[in-house]
């Protein structure tokens, strides 16, 4: 197998993972209003790492410092976010920006930026949804990490 098939290889199954756990973690979140460690946590490592290996088998390490960089902005933007209104985020959600972020990073930067504002405007959209249909109120939690999945997924598609 040629390095350039490798490294395509990696990268597919680094999204095939990341899909994955998307799923899993939407479902959770929707039903139990939780982004747990024991899954966000080694999927970040785990991503990271097939990105790693990709950009050092093809030979193409500007993604890599991209998936880096992205995850820790993301990660340190939620944390800051957090920090700020501690209401308005939990500590699921920041760590999953760092998740987040090293997918959207990979891609580039400007879909990092477009990943990240499709999570707010979508959440809002929906929260807005709800509370004039009458299904939620001022109090009601919504789960954010489907968003910052959603728009994770939305912005290789349009940006």
């Amino acid at each position: 197998m040629a390095a350039d098939d490798a490294s395509a290889t990696l990268v597919v199954v680094a999204h095939a993972g990341f899909f994955a756990v998307s799923l899993l973690l939407v479902r959770i979140d929707v039903m139990e209003h939780r982004l747990p460690d024991a899954i966000v946590l080694p999927a970040t490592l785990g991503l990271a790492a097939l990105f790693a290996v990709s950009g050092v088998v093809g030979g193409d390490l500007a993604p890599v410092g991209r998936a880096a960089g992205g995850g820790l902005m993301l990660f340190s933007a939620y944390l800051a976010l957090r920090a700020a209104a501690p209401a308005g985020l939990g500590g699921g959600d920041v760590k999953l920006a760092g998740l987040v972020g090293v997918f959207l990073g990979w891609h580039g930067w400007t879909e990092l930026v477009v990943g990240a504002a499709a999570a707010f405007v979508l959440g809002a959209a929906c929260a807005l949804a709800l509370l004039v249909a009458g299904r939620a109120g001022r109090d009601t939690r919504i789960a954010f990490g489907p968003w910052m999945l959603v728009g994770a997924w939305t912005a290789p598609l349009v940006a």
